[in-house]
């Protein structure tokens, strides 16, 4: 999808228009693409123009050794990190943990720290979800986390992984096609643009009751 397009669950709507409850952003795009650096973006701008609201969440990012990544850990959005998945690790704990590839993921250690973050308080502003991927997914509690979210009123800024081969996660098909979500897909040619795009629209959601 080229920027400039937003697609919601049965056909297109135009710029800044949400369902009243789920309201939810969707930004995908290809590995490496900068989806994470936007979403921090977006983050600092909302903190610097909303300095009270309150932001919960996380972030994914890799782990590397010596120039190579060897896993990913997720941060949440005032710094606390844990182990999401490695290619390094070899205790006997490890061996039973699901595999995405050479990554063993350490679900145990992504839902100590990620399911606290995504539970609903009475003063959360925005949810941030980085990202909504296969890993993730493996933990049973995530989702529907991530669907009680969807029907409350609190907006959600969610990455998601592109269709690999065409085929797309059955959870993030169902994202996808919420009748609050909107879709935008993000690459090389409109990664600077896209935040300029994204904050009014969550802005927009953040004033509104």
């Amino acid at each position: 999808m080229e920027f400039g397009s937003v697609s919601a669950a049965h056909g297109s709507v135009e710029s800044g228009t949400m369902a009243g409850v789920g309201k939810c952003i969707l930004v995908t795009g290809p590995p490496g693409v900068g989806k994470t650096t936007l979403i921090m973006r977006i983050c600092e701008n909302l903190k610097l123009s909303n300095p009270n609201i309150m932001l919960q969440g996380f972030f994914s990012q890799e782990i590397r050794q010596g120039g190579e990544r060897v896993g990913f850990e997720v941060v949440t959005l005032d710094g606390r990190r844990a182990r999401l998945a490695s290619s390094t690790i070899s205790s006997p704990e490890s061996r039973q943990w699901p595999a995405v590839g050479k990554y063993k993921v350490d679900i145990a250690s992504f839902e100590s720290l990620v399911l606290p973050e995504l539970k609903i308080r009475e003063d959360t502003g925005l949810f941030i979800v980085d990202e909504v991927g296969k890993m993730e997914l493996f933990s049973s509690y995530f989702f529907p986390a991530i669907l009680n979210i969807l029907q409350s009123n609190i907006p959600l800024l969610a990455t998601v992984p592109i269709p690999k081969f065409g085929k797309d996660i059955p959870a993030v098909v169902r994202l996808k096609n919420h009748p609050g979500a909107t879709i935008l897909t993000l690459d090389k040619s409109n990664r600077d643009a896209m935040k300029d795009r994204i904050y009014p629209q969550l802005a927009g959601m953040l004033l509104k009751p």
